[in-house]
């Protein structure tokens, strides 16, 4: 065991400068049960002259300090293989949930898939924080720290950023209501403050949401003024339907109903589809146009897909009755007539053309000739 020592004789002369840098050893060496001469150490000015001044640990200390090292590790293997885990059977847990909530209280499947993902994502990730507090404290225990002491800092550094980062602390509360009272879901449509778009996340602190362009919008949730969710339970596609003065606006919706009734008989649509157009009438009188309301009632997120192939039918149904759309253009109308007709200008025959050139000839040369007579007399 004192081979070691055989060449420390050879290394005195190459002493260190650096004091700050041997004393770094002192600690872990003292962890092996090696307790150094501090005076010599500082006198010979190097780690040299402090080697051969260390007791070597003993067996026991050796095995004892590989007991504390080994649980140490199966600490944090263990924290590691739970954290895992959880985030592997959180999805079946979730899946579980829904079908429960289904079976119990029934609703929407989709409504309940939405709040439990947007729930289980925050189980999951403050469990995974727990575990790995715990562990890293039982971890620390082993290493031969007091625990006492951390703990009490940890309460008081929690009170100081609770007194200094109290928009953080407004932020997470405000994240928990809106969790709690299902305000917002993740995969919802919203409107957060005037900017709306897809909600791709809802943290403690955050809520994340992606406009129509791509866009990233990130929002704490404490300075959520005014929250509109268009997808919570069901949504509605409103039609503003414009159609000409002249049309009559009882056909226009029978024609409207025919239509939203093709519609829902498809089979693509009649899942999402909830009840068929309700027509609430005549809206407003606009300056070209009688405008007519509708809407349909659609599943959640869906009401842009009803809207969209219900306005691709409206065009080609209205085109091939008759009915007119306004646009922008101008109509001659004279007295009483409900209707606007068509003006077609009729051009002159060959002859009476041939006759306006040679009057227009003559008058030119008429002209001509005043104008040289007075210039003759002038």
């Amino acid at each position: 065991m004192d081979w070691w020592r055989e060449w420390i004789p050879r290394l005195q002369h190459k002493k260190q400068a650096n004091v700050l840098v041997a004393l770094s050893f002192c600690i872990p060496l003292k962890g092996f049960g090696c307790t150094p001469d501090l005076k010599n150490f500082a006198r010979s000015g190097g780690l040299i002259a402090l080697l051969p001044h260390f007791t070597l640990p003993t067996s026991a200390e050796i095995y004892l300090f590989a007991g504390h090292l080994i649980r140490m590790l199966v600490i944090l293997l263990a924290a590691w293989i739970v954290t895992s885990l959880i985030h592997k059977w959180f999805p079946h847990v979730r899946r579980r949930m829904v079908a429960h909530m289904l079976t119990q209280r029934g609703g929407s499947d989709i409504e309940l898939e939405k709040r439990a993902t947007t729930i289980s994502a925050i189980i999951r990730k403050a469990l995974a924080g727990v575990i790995w507090v715990l562990a890293i404290i039982m971890a620390l225990k082993e290493a031969g720290f007091d625990i006492g002491p951390i703990l009490a800092g940890a309460g008081i550094l929690g009170l100081a950023v609770g007194f200094g980062a109290q928009n953080l602390v407004h932020d997470i509360i405000s994240g928990m209501f809106l969790l709690l009272e299902n305000q917002i879901r993740v995969n919802d449509v919203a409107i957060l403050n005037g900017t709306g778009g897809l909600v791709e996340a809802i943290h403690l602190r955050t809520t994340v949401l992606r406009g129509q362009d791509g866009t990233v919008h990130i929002f704490r949730n404490g300075s959520i003024n005014t929250l509109s969710n268009m997808t919570h339970g069901y949504s509605y596609y409103v039609f503003d339907l414009g159609v000409a003065y002249k049309e009559d606006t009882d056909h226009v919706i029978e024609v409207l109903k025919g239509i939203a009734d093709e519609l829902m008989e498809e089979e693509k649509f009649k899942a999402i589809i909830l009840e068929p157009l309700d027509v609430i009438g005549v809206d407003s009188f606009g300056d070209s146009a009688v405008m007519i309301k509708a809407r349909f009632k659609t599943a959640p997120i869906q009401q842009w897909t009803v809207g969209r192939e219900m306005n691709r039918r409206i065009k080609k149904k209205f085109d091939e009755v008759g009915i007119e759309i306004p646009f922008p253009h101008t109509s001659i109308y004279f007295g009483e007539a409900s209707k606007p007709f068509k003006l077609e200008m009729q051009g002159p025959d060959r002859e009476q053309l041939k006759q306006l050139i040679r009057e227009i000839q003559e008058e030119t040369k008429n002209a001509a000739a005043l104008e040289g007579g007075a210039e003759a007399k002038a």
